[in-house]
């Protein structure tokens, strides 16, 4: 399984909205094939901070699977104009877990 992680730096003012937004978006993601899970937080120190946390069966699920889709064109439409700047997403596999 890969972890997929993004900051989300969202444009002040405008949690509430990216919120509803995202909402509609995570049904987007989770319909993809080889999507396992995901799960979104809010800083406590930077309110208009998240981290988005996905779940990958492997890293194409998300690169080709989900990114060459047209179903991602509907979650940037939903979701990019929020960010600020533009996340950098990073993937990671297990190494210990407890």
């Amino acid at each position: 399984m890969i972890l997929e992680a993004a900051v989300l730096n969202i444009r002040p003012g405008q949690e509430k909205k990216f919120e509803e937004a995202f909402s509609k978006a995570q049904k987007i993601i989770s319909s993809i094939s080889g999507y396992v899970s995901h799960e979104l937080q809010r800083c406590i120190e930077t309110s208009n901070r998240y981290i988005l946390l996905v779940n990958w069966n492997t890293i194409e699920d998300h690169t080709v699977g989900f990114r060459q889709s047209e179903e991602y064109q509907e979650w940037r439409r939903l979701l990019h104009h929020f960010y600020d700047p533009f996340p950098e997403v990073e993937h990671y596999k297990h190494v210990f877990k407890s």
